[in-house]
């Protein structure tokens, strides 16, 4: 009788999990949008030099041991960051596949670990009044399964707003103090 107890637990739990699956969108889009006293190309030359990542990245805090690399040009297109760390940052690398001056910083990632994924990140910049400029972090790409179903258990939208946040106010210190 347990065991016929706890076989219906465990199916009503996995059909309530595929229920939620199949609600979700197949696309994914997380964006997050900050003010900064600086023009837009200051802003873009910090985001488009991979050099700099780790100065205002979020996840550099996380795990300060991470191992990093960089590959091709420091800046602009082709130029690619790679990252090997802790099992909160993962693995993965980044490639800059456009970059418009004072525009745009279009970049390919790529997930490695701990799941495998291909994303789209995005900077725009866009120039405000008083010296002041709209610079949007964007990252989508397809919803995957398995993220589909993490996205059942933890809110991956508002871990991902906290963290473009936090890179976003790092970044903002570093521009408006050149």
């Amino acid at each position: 009788m347990l065991g016929t107890v706890i076989a219906l637990i465990v199916l009503a739990t996995i059909g309530y999990i595929a229920w939620q699956v199949s609600k979700q969108p197949n696309d994914f889009r997380y964006e997050k949008s900050t003010a900064m006293t600086a023009p837009p190309a200051a802003i873009h030359a910090v985001v488009n030099d991979l050099r700099q990542w780790n100065d205002w990245s979020p996840w550099a805090k996380v795990d300060p041991d991470a191992k990093s690399t960089l590959e091709g040009p420091p800046a602009g297109e082709g130029a690619k960051f790679s990252w090997d760390g802790n099992n909160k940052v993962g693995a993965g690398n980044m490639t800059i596949i456009e970059s418009m001056p004072g525009s745009r910083v279009k970049m390919r990632l790529e997930f490695l670990r701990p799941m495998k994924a291909v994303n789209t990140a995005e900077f725009t910049f866009a120039a405000q009044n008083d010296n002041q400029t709209l610079v949007t972090w964007s990252m989508y790409g397809p919803a995957t399964t398995m993220g589909k179903v993490m996205s059942v258990f933890m809110n991956c939208e508002k871990m991902m707003d906290r963290s473009f946040a936090e890179g976003l106010d790092s970044l903002k210190s570093i521009v408006e103090k050149k």
